[in-house]
């Protein structure tokens, strides 16, 4: 199975941290993110991954490089600007031409989310795409409807409904770990820089089916900030790591 790591971001909200290391390479209980990712990865039975690359890339690379019991193949796509998650795996898209559903993961997040249950579940769901999610505040919430269909999102902007406003809309946040089929690359009319989401709404608006995936209970943090930062690295080194 393929899976894409989204490593190409700044992380400006990091900084100072982030002006030498790229966000990919902050260490969390003593393995750099990007690595905690990959082997969460390879543990569901990822055996190829691609990586994109942005800030600091050549560091990533390097780092990459160096090891050499992950056991899988790993690619790399460079971008000239950010182009965020959508533009981003649109780049990539001549990775993924088995015709397989693959991973998509952002790699500032850790979770204990279970990613062969993700698999599954979009498997039997005859999803386009299949986005784990999970009831928790965040400022940017996805709305699905009863049968766990995207409706719409919400964010401090306001709402936006992909086919009208839905009564039944819950309110749920995006882990950033997502299952997708490749026959997605089509229908990706999108160009330039843009988010995944803008994507999905659109094609959830068409009629495609976009699924949420129930992930309540599960460990799940990112690290955008240093405080998250923080606290990710305390349960790295608590019990639980």
């Amino acid at each position: 199975m393929k899976a894409m790591v989204l490593a190409a971001g700044v992380g400006s909200r990091l900084r100072p941290l982030t002006d030498e290391i790229p966000k990919a390479l902050l260490d969390v209980g003593g393995a750099p993110m990007i690595e905690r990712v990959i082997r969460y990865l390879k543990s569901a039975g990822v055996t190829e991954v691609v990586v994109n690359l942005f800030h600091l890339g050549d560091r990533i690379v390097g780092f990459l490089a160096s090891k050499d019991d992950f056991g899988l193949r790993i690619e790399f796509t460079r971008e000239a600007e950010l182009l965020d998650t959508g533009g981003g795996l649109k780049n990539a898209a001549c990775f993924f031409g088995d015709g397989r559903p693959f991973f998509l993961h952002n790699v500032d997040v850790l979770s204990d989310i279970d990613l062969e249950g993700l698999l599954r579940f979009h498997e039997k769901a005859g999803a386009l795409a299949t986005l784990a999610v999970q009831r928790r505040p965040s400022a940017r919430q996805l709305l699905f409807d009863r049968d766990g269909l995207l409706r719409g999102r919400e964010s401090p902007e306001g709402v936006e409904w992909a086919q009208g406003p839905r009564s039944d809309a819950e309110r749920l946040a995006f882990t950033g770990i997502h299952v997708i089929d490749p026959a997605i690359f089509p229908k990706m009319t999108e160009t330039g820089v843009f988010p995944i989401t803008r994507t999905y709404l659109r094609l959830a608006g068409e009629g495609e089916r976009i699924v949420a995936y129930r992930a309540d209970g599960r460990y799940w943090q990112d690290i955008g900030s240093p405080e998250k930062l923080e606290e990710a690295r305390k349960r790295a080194a608590g019990p639980h790591a």
